[in-house]
């Protein structure tokens, strides 16, 4: 199988890299097309992969179709997909483009064209990803556990309805953004207080990464967990009533709110 990747930018970096890393690709090649040159050549020599000149050669070339592009270039590709020798139901387009509809894209390659919506994050790259996909009405049972190793191989998957695909853009897609922040916050919190930069971060990052594994792995809600390392009228509890006083939670929730409603603007431009 031939696996085509248009768009070499970070995200695609991020799952290609992943996927490479965990033995995902091993029974595929992989042709790569950007039309920034050097972007798709270091990836291409990241991944084993060869390089090619144009669209049509790519489309022409592959099995398989991972789009990372920007939602605005999706038009091109899907009217250069069908034009090209494929027949539309040959060729599986994996799309991730930040609100682009299953149903735009097969008006614009095909009826019959067979896709699949998916919205990973960054954090693919070190094997933590956590995505979500949509299958189109053609796509095939096969399709959809190709689509699961891929994201699988790179983290945690969840297969949903497209109608709650913006909603994962704005949670778990713009989320590691949402996480990085915080996590910088908190180290800045510590420099305050004195400890010296470097031991902020780790100790922050840390805290970060073990409070997400334990809710992960004990299955409990994060809410019991809180309770747990809160004492009454101690250190813990002061400082939550610092965070209710500035709102974060309700912050947080707002971010994932604007930016799903940005993913569907996109979608609709």
């Amino acid at each position: 199988m031939t696996t085509g990747i248009i768009g070499c930018g970070k995200m695609a970096q991020a799952l290609a890299m992943g996927a490479y890393r965990s033995g995902a690709f091993a029974d595929t090649q992989l042709i790569l097309f950007d039309p920034v040159a050097k972007a798709m050549e270091t990836l291409a020599q990241d991944v084993a992969g060869r390089t090619a000149p144009d669209l049509k050669s790519i489309i022409a070339q592959s099995d398989t179709i991972l789009l990372c592009v920007k939602p605005d270039t999706v038009g091109e590709i899907m009217s250069a997909v069908s034009e090209s020798s494929h027949t539309p139901e040959d060729l599986l387009i994996i799309s991730i483009a930040a609100g682009v509809t299953l149903t735009s894209m097969k008006e614009g390659a095909g009826a019959s064209a067979r896709f699949a919506r998916v919205m990973p994050n960054t954090p693919a790259l070190v094997g933590e990803g956590a995505a979500a996909y949509s299958l189109g009405p053609k796509a095939t049972l096969a399709d959809g556990e190709l689509v699961e190793r891929l994201l699988g191989a790179v983290g945690s998957v969840v297969h949903v309805k497209e109608n709650l695909m913006n909603a994962v853009t704005g949670l778990s897609g713009s989320g590691p953004a949402y996480v990085y922040t915080f996590i910088e916050a908190l180290a800045d919190g510590g420099l305050l207080k004195g400890l010296p930069r470097e031991q902020a971060l780790e100790l922050a990052t840390q805290t970060v990464l073990g409070a997400a594994t334990m809710v992960k792995e004990s299955g409990l809600h994060p809410a019991v967990l809180r309770d747990r390392v809160t004492s009454p009228g101690g250190t813990t509890i002061a400082g939550l009533a610092a965070l209710e006083e500035g709102a974060l939670r309700s912050t947080l929730i707002k971010a994932v709110s604007q930016a799903t409603d940005r993913g569907e603007e996109l979608g609709a431009s």
